[in-house]
């Protein structure tokens, strides 16, 4: 039996996970939860990385002696070393407004085409690559280090790159997985910024005297985006399986062997993100219960299941959002501007609590129905299953209207996902007969509870509602 400490950050909490693993057993108990969250500073949203650090150390001390340590977290983000190993500043977070227009500026310099071609991301505009265009501690900086990875040095000393996190920088090779020197270039990003890379399952190295912790215990890299992580758990039985990682985004997507790096995969905005064991996570960023989770917020309600259970009441399809649009990006009160976004678009807003929950609820089942549609035919590749896995696998309204909207019958857990998958890439490192991504969802599949529902709504009635948010584009 091997135990574990998974560290696993989410964009809102983060906690320690303690893991067991062995014939048959795949266990996983909360040892300390902690808040994460954005700190604005002089009109800059950062990250409150020292805090992240100190929880993290104190849940690591709570579940005492383990056979090793991982850390995943939300991509993108990165801390600047000086060439002392110091941390130069608080690592900025990817919602904060310094990359307003900066995308544009760099496509000056690199077509769409080019780094699609090179990378397979997504267009965002916080991705790494329009971060760093937009950093002002760049001249100073010697080693750039994804979040993770930043947490990891802390721990043991050791500097590298994870590839699953690396991948969603927009300067990684996708195909030839590695960093890419000539778009490095092209956005005035010098080489030595950027450091080794690691596989998961890699022993990054050995916990440091000064961190208290057990010596000799190894920190393990795994998949440290967690939505890698999330994919090793997905509790799939064969390939025809799509996913949707649910929480604050909602990740939507396929594994595959190989990026497809069409014109048409371009054109719909899809990206090739690194997986473990060399696979492809084929999937776009759908905004996610973020809306929900900042409508709570300003109304003071934390009762969600109350919400859900007025919103199921509600008539369907009364009022409808593009979950994606560009203004419910940023934190603000999302109630008026799902009330502006209505009332632009010629409807009447949502009068209460409950049709604003079932707005955004429907509206997101929606996107994902369009997003899992085009995966499969861009990608060539046929779905029978959608997983639901994440915290988002918990709100039953939401995953029934997905299996309606979509047509497909939806599996529902885990819902710390992300953990177990950590988990069980530590555990296979360690030596347990975990030889390939089947025998570990495998053992999800035994260990685990799932809730399936099935579609139960006119497939007409959700194609009339599409037309409605999304029109013929």
């Amino acid at each position: 039996m091997k135990r574990v400490a998974a560290v696993d950050l989410g964009a809102s909490s983060g906690r320690v996970m303690l893991g067991s693993v062995g014939d048959g057993v795949l266990e996983l108990s909360e040892i300390h939860r902690f808040w994460n969250g954005p700190v604005q500073v002089h009109n800059t949203l950062h990250w409150d990385i020292l805090h992240l650090y100190r929880s993290m150390l104190e849940g690591l001390h709570q579940a005492g002696p383990v056979d090793a340590i991982g850390i995943d977290s939300w991509a993108v983000d990165y801390g600047l070393l000086d060439s002392t190993g110091h941390l130069l500043a608080n690592p900025t977070h990817y919602r904060d407004t310094r990359t307003d227009g900066v995308l544009e500026r760099v496509l000056e310099k690199v077509s769409v085409a080019e780094l699609y071609e090179v990378t397979g991301l997504q267009q965002l505009p916080f991705n790494t690559i329009y971060q760093l265009a937009a950093e002002g501690l760049l001249e100073q900086a010697d080693k750039l280090l994804m979040i993770p990875d930043l947490l990891a040095y802390w721990l043991t000393g050791e500097i590298g790159v994870e590839r699953t996190n690396a991948s969603t920088t927009q300067l990684y090779d996708v195909r030839a997985r590695g960093w890419s020197e000539v778009l490095a270039s092209r956005v005035g990003v010098s080489m030595k910024l950027l450091p080794d890379l690691r596989d998961p399952g890699a022993v990054i190295g050995t916990v440091l005297p000064e961190t208290g912790l057990a010596a000799g215990t190894p920190v393990i890299a795994v998949g440290s985006h967690d939505t890698a992580s999330s994919v090793v758990a997905v509790p799939a039985a064969d390939e025809r399986f799509a996913y949707i990682s649910s929480g604050t985004w909602s990740l939507v997507g396929l594994e595959l062997d190989a990026p497809v790096l069409s014109d048409e995969a371009r054109a719909a905005n899809f990206t090739n993100e690194g997986g473990v064991d060399g696979r492809i996570r084929f999937l776009k960023n759908v905004m996610g219960l973020w809306i929900l989770q900042e409508c709570q917020r300003i109304w003071g309600d934390d009762d969600l299941p109350g919400l859900l259970r007025d919103a199921a009441g509600v008539q369907p399809f009364a009022v409808l959002i593009d979950p994606d649009a560009p203004e419910f990006l940023a934190p603000g009160n999302m109630p008026a501007r799902i009330d502006e976004h209505c009332r632009a678009g010629g409807q009447e807003p949502p009068q209460s609590k409950a049709a604003v929950v079932r707005c955004v609820l429907e509206s997101l089942a929606l996107a994902y129905r369009r997003t899992l549609r085009s995966a499969q035919v861009i990608a060539d590749r046929p779905v029978d299953v959608l997983h639901v896995i994440g915290g988002g696998s918990q709100n039953e309204l939401l995953c029934q209207l997905t299996a309606d909207a979509c047509g497909l019958p939806v599996l529902a857990g885990p819902v710390e996902a992300s953990a177990l998958g950590n988990v069980l890439v530590q555990a296979r490192a360690l030596g347990e007969p975990l030889p390939d991504l089947s025998a570990m969802r495998a053992l999800v599949r035994t260990t685990h509870r799932l809730r399936r529902y099935e579609p139960r709504a006119k497939p007409a009635d959700w194609d009339a509602a599409e037309s409605q948010v999304f029109g013929t584009r």
